[in-house]
């Protein structure tokens, strides 16, 4: 490992959980939310996650425990581009915390710092679970993420202005980590033939490191597979190479016959990184995915 590299993990392995007299209460909708609050904010922030990172994050319900949570924030930080939008505004009605609503200094959307992945998309029904606003499993791309810490130093610092220096240097090293991180994944990557996705939650992942995606185990986002759909999956890849890669809420049906029918490896693997990971933890998350992506 370069001196770069060691003084980027020696800077995030500093960042550790937030101690419980930190000054700022962050609600995170996930858990890849929550590493990038506490992963900025340090000892100045006291981190809660809604999302368990073994549930899908678009199909919650809004619970009495997160109202309470809510209730206390001094700053919501959400994904976006309606990933939420199921249950969050009704959370947040519960919660009557005004400071935190959208527009307001408490209400940061990871989502608005950052360029996208398939925005203008129709909604409609018939084309599954789209999202107009773009796709929002952004949090799959270091790189983005690395922008959204910096816009989230920044509003930490509007919030805490005393900690604005320690927030922003922070936020750089996190950003240098990724950087040391991303040219070897794309040299591991290099050559991979495709991947298959289950949903589109791979697909920064896949932009990221230059692989092309074959197809998915879903005939439309949110829309559970068909036999019809598996059998022309197979029939199309028939003779290729590639991996299938699914989450972990994930069934394991479709990956399994499409893994049989093809001869090639199903992978299942956890989205979102552990409740209380911090930046050097969720970028070794984003490893492990590299590795199967490059393992067929």
């Amino acid at each position: 490992m370069t001196r770069k590299a060691l003084t980027a993990a020696a800077a995030l392995a500093l960042l550790g959980a937030s101690p419980a007299g930190a000054d700022l209460r962050v609600v995170a909708t996930t858990s890849s939310m929550g590493m990038l609050a506490r992963t900025v904010g340090g000892d100045a922030v006291d981190v809660t996650v809604l999302s368990p990172p073994d549930r899908d994050a678009h199909y919650l319900l809004a619970r009495p425990s997160m109202m309470v949570a809510l209730r206390r924030a001094d700053l919501l930080l959400a994904v976006g581009a309606d990933l939420e939008v199921g249950w969050l505004p009704a959370a947040l009605q519960g919660a009557h915390n005004p400071k935190i609503l959208p527009g307001q200094t408490g209400y940061f959307e990871g989502a608005a710092q950052i360029e996208l992945l398939e925005t203008g998309e129709a909604p409609d029904r018939a084309r599954g679970d789209v999202h107009p606003m773009g796709n929002p499993h952004y949090y799959m791309d270091p790189e983005r993420m690395a922008q959204v810490a910096a816009a989230l130093a920044e509003r930490l610092s509007a919030l805490d202005p005393g900690g604005a220096g320690r927030f922003s240097a922070n936020a750089s090293a996190f950003a240098a980590a990724v950087a040391e991180r991303v040219p070897a994944w794309k040299q591991e990557a290099r050559g991979v033939s495709g991947v298959v996705f289950y949903h589109k939650d791979g697909n920064y992942l896949a932009a990221l490191l230059g692989v092309p995606i074959l197809a998915y185990v879903e005939p439309l986002p949110g829309i559970p597979p068909t036999a019809t759909h598996l059998r022309e999956v197979v029939q199309r890849l028939q003779g290729g190479r590639g991996v299938i890669l699914y989450n972990s809420y994930h069934p394991s049906d479709g990956p399994d016959f499409l893994a049989k029918s093809l001869g090639w490896k199903a992978v299942r693997l956890q989205l979102e990184v552990d409740i209380g990971a911090d930046g050097t933890a969720y970028l070794d998350h984003i490893g492990r995915w590299v590795e199967a992506v490059a393992s067929p």
